[in-house]
């Protein structure tokens, strides 16, 4: 076990220049900029008051907190660089002292990364997903159906009770009705999982799991000058199908991704048996009930769009994954 430390006065000891962080973050999570003799660090506050992807998750407690504590980061292989050093837990506030990783963070634009970039991104994944494949590490922290039900119906509605005023549950709530007007066929797959997503979750459960980080998208990855992968805002990690952190990265970069999701999918299995997993015979399956289930996810969002492409692709994705269920 790794050590927390029981006061964020003592993990910010001798820290100056405190300053507020400004950047894409939608999650209401508190970032500050500070320094500690001559090295730059960020400070993320974790409080479940303030941030409603932590109420979200249903987690009963700061999943970082519990992935430094547990080790698991430490299991991380060589290809990623999370940038935590240190955490501090209090009695209902966590934080995390991470090193300035902001020189090597994905360009915050509409543009398509670089062919190189997805590439390795998706095989510094499959590495990450193959050295879980076999833990003794206890790496059960958000449930599966707890990630499904992050961006539900439910979760718009329970934010609204509160007074919320965050911009993601508020459009969650206007995207999921969206949904059943522009793709019915969709949404009659999906409207019912995003409810009671334990079909979807019993199905995955039959085939293997790993941990997966549970939110690859483009502003939570960098490369570093050494080729690794930054990879940070570990919220809602957990075990779960591999395929699942796949299906993730295709629905919430979609814009930005260089190649077809088709090509995207092969790249990452062929890094997966790279990595000594055997993908046979449970592969398609397992593929196609992800793929489900990042509509599941992103109904709301794909429906914002109206029907386009981008929507028509899911929708043939979670119709065909049905007769799985």
């Amino acid at each position: 076990m790794t050590r927390v430390l029981s006061s964020i006065a003592e993990l910010l000891d001798g820290a100056r220049d405190a300053r507020p962080l400004l950047g894409p973050g939608k999650s209401g999570a508190r970032l500050d900029h500070v320094t500690i003799g001559a090295t730059p660090y960020v400070v993320k506050y974790l409080d479940p008051a303030s941030d409603w992807t932590m109420r979200a998750s249903g987690f009963d407690g700061f999943a970082p907190v519990e992935l430094w504590r547990r080790g698991i980061l430490d299991a991380l292989p060589d290809c990623i660089r999370q940038p935590i050093v240190a955490v501090a837990l209090e009695t209902s506030t966590a934080a995390l002292l991470m090193e300035d990783v902001s020189a090597w963070l994905v360009p915050a634009t509409d543009e398509p990364i670089t062919e190189a970039e997805n590439a390795r991104f998706l095989d510094h994944m499959a590495a990450v997903h193959a050295a879980f494949v076999a833990t003794d590490l206890p790496i059960d922290v958000v449930t599966p159906a707890r990630r499904y039900l992050e961006l539900s119906p439910s979760m718009g509605e329970a934010e609204l009770a509160r007074g919320s005023s965050d911009l993601v549950p508020r459009l969650v709530r206007e995207g999921w009705p969206r949904l059943a007007e522009v793709a019915p066929r969709a949404a009659a797959v999906v409207l019912p999982l995003a409810h009671d997503p334990a079909p979807l979750v019993d199905a995955l459960a039959r085939t293997p799991q790993t941990f997966v980080h549970g939110n690859w998208k483009l502003d939570n990855l960098g490369t570093d000058d050494a080729g690794r992968t930054v990879l940070f805002d570990w919220e809602i990690p957990g075990r779960a199908a591999p395929a699942s952190d796949l299906a993730w990265y295709l629905a919430i970069n979609c814009r930005r991704l260089p190649v077809s999701k088709e090509a995207a999918i092969a790249l990452y299995r062929d890094s997966l048996t790279s990595y000594g997993v055997e993908t046979e015979p449970w592969w398609d399956t397992q593929v196609a009930l992800s793929l489900l289930g990042a509509l599941v996810q992103f109904g709301w969002e794909k429906a914002l769009g109206g029907y386009d492409d981008e929507l028509a692709w899911w929708e043939e994705q979670a119709v065909r994954a049905e007769a799985l269920l």
